[in-house]
């Protein structure tokens, strides 16, 4: 793009370009009258010699070019072109044929600039009207928005909430609502037996608030509804042809599709505080409702005896089996410890110890007196012969018998009637009925600790708020469904408009 000369005009220089030479030949001198001529006049100088040519003359000779028929790309091409032919483009003559030619075929009409405007002088009662004029166009542009706008919310808000209102009014099927509360409690035992904070919650909502929660969830699972769908037709109800159409389940719906209508229709909420929930069956039927509901809180029952009933049987059974194997490991020991008195056959070792230990102490006291009788015989000088026979044989006797007795102690004699192996193994088989004893008691008090665990392990349900039919139809609620309907539509209008209006502002500025 080229760029503009910069120049300061002077008083005593002209306004032509520096380096262009101005042809003094043809001008009129001062003293002679001149001629403006008009805006677009082609008519110029002569181009003296060696000074480059204008812009103007460079144009006014492509124009001579195209007059003769010359076919030329630029000014310069269309100036050598002409001087091949012997034509001056710069020639006065030349330009004035060409401009005369041009007037002949269209004569290009000067442009008249319009007078400027005069004051009008306005009275009063012409500003008045003009006042009145604008006032009565201002008025009728609001009156045109207006009607815009009210044909907009009639459109947009006032007929979609016509049509939720004819709905709700005259073509929602009634629907029965069945509401019923039920508790989560835990037996009286753990507030007896329970410890520390176990202790301090057991009787309030928190000691159940996770089997509450579990019972609910379940309650609002897919299992809940096949098991309500086997078990009183939850799809078949709502899928019958009285039901209106935007509540009815098609009959060839998927389960995904009775699953929203199973959530929708049954609503269960939980109260932590006071450890309450609150379910509501909605069906097309009273009794149908009162139904559902009553077979919802059967399966919460059930669910809830199912929390604990692996726990708590857990917890028995490896009780029992502990007690079990400790009882038969004591009527083991029993056996063994008969068996051995059998086998032997001493009743008690250490009566039959006692009573050998008495034996021996007579016979050691008749050994000490018939050898007592023997030294008194002996003193005579002339003893008795069969005396001392008779007193020598007693104490060999005594002797023996005192050495069998001794033998049956000692266990220096082979045999099963050894008293002290058998002493010693009923010893040890009369500590292992009593350490098996003992254990069996352990095991009979670890079962007993069990049984009571298990028992502060049940919960029960119970329903404060039984489910009843009811005698009026719970919904639609037609005011507040149509009224929440129009603020929606208008909600929706109203962020619509506020959009396109902050869109239009910023493509407009």
């Amino acid at each position: 793009m080229p760029k503009a000369v910069k120049f300061r005009t002077q008083p005593d220089a002209g306004f032509n370009r520096p380096g262009v030479n101005v042809p003094t030949s043809g001008l009129p001198s001062a003293g002679e009258a001149t001629i403006d001529a008009p805006a677009n006049d082609a008519v110029s100088a002569p181009q003296s010699a060696g000074s480059p040519p204008t812009g103007r003359q460079l144009r006014m000779a492509r124009r001579i070019a195209q007059k003769h028929g010359l076919k030329v790309k630029t000014d310069q091409e269309a100036v050598q072109a002409l001087r091949d032919r012997g034509i001056d483009p710069f020639e006065r003559s030349n330009m004035l044929q060409l401009v005369s030619a041009e007037d002949e075929a269209a004569a290009v009409p000067a442009v008249a600039r319009p007078a400027p405007p005069k004051p009008v002088m306005i009275d009063e009662d012409h500003r008045a009207s003009e006042i009145m004029k604008i006032q009565r166009d201002i008025a009728k542009r609001r009156r045109r928005r207006l009607a815009l706008l009210l044909t907009r919310l009639t459109f947009f808000v006032g007929l979609p909430t016509l049509i939720a209102a004819i709905y709700y009014y005259a073509i929602a099927t009634p629907m029965y609502a069945t509401k019923s509360e039920f508790i989560i409690q835990q037996a009286d035992a753990a507030s007896a037996g329970a410890t520390g904070l176990g202790g301090l919650f057991s009787g309030t909502g928190l000691a159940t608030q996770q089997d509450s929660i579990s019972v609910q969830s379940y309650l609002l699972s897919r299992d809940a509804l096949n098991r309500l769908d086997a078990d009183l037709g939850f799809t078949a109800h709502f899928a019958r042809e009285n039901i209106d159409a935007l509540q009815r389940l098609d009959a060839d719906a998927s389960r995904d599709d009775a699953y929203r209508l199973y959530k929708r229709m049954v609503e269960i909420g939980y109260d932590p505080t006071e450890g309450v929930i609150k379910m509501e069956v909605v069906a097309a039927d009273p009794e149908v409702s009162a139904s559902f509901s009553g077979a919802l809180i059967g399966y919460a029952e059930e669910q809830v005896d199912q929390l604990t009933a692996r726990l708590r049987e857990d917890q028995m059974d490896g009780a029992m089996e502990s007690f079990a194997a400790a009882e038969k490991r004591m009527l083991e020991a029993q056996s063994r410890s008969v068996d051995l008195k059998e086998r032997v056959g001493v009743g008690s070792a250490l009566a039959e110890e006692s009573l050998i230990y008495s034996q021996i102490g007579a016979i050691e006291t008749e050994i000490r007196s018939e050898r007592a009788r023997l030294e008194q015989l002996l003193s005579n000088p002339r003893p008795q012969q069969t005396r001392v026979q008779v007193s020598q044989s007693n104490i060999e006797r005594l002797e023996q018998e005192l050495s069998g007795l001794r033998a049956s102690l000692t266990g220096t004699e082979a045999g099963d009637s050894n008293l002290a192996r058998a002493t010693a193994e009923l010893e040890v088989a009369q500590q292992e009925l009593v350490t098996r004893q003992l254990l069996l008691q352990q095991a009979a008090q670890q079962l007993e600790l069990a049984r009571i665990e298990a028992n502060r392990q049940v919960r029960y349900l119970s329903t404060p708020v039984p489910p009843i039919a009811p005698d009026e139809a719970t919904y639609p609620r037609s005011f507040e469904n149509t009224l929440l309907a129009f603020l929606i539509f208008a909600g929706i209008y109203l962020m619509v408009s506020l959009t396109a209006a902050i869109l239009k502002e910023q493509v407009s500025g």
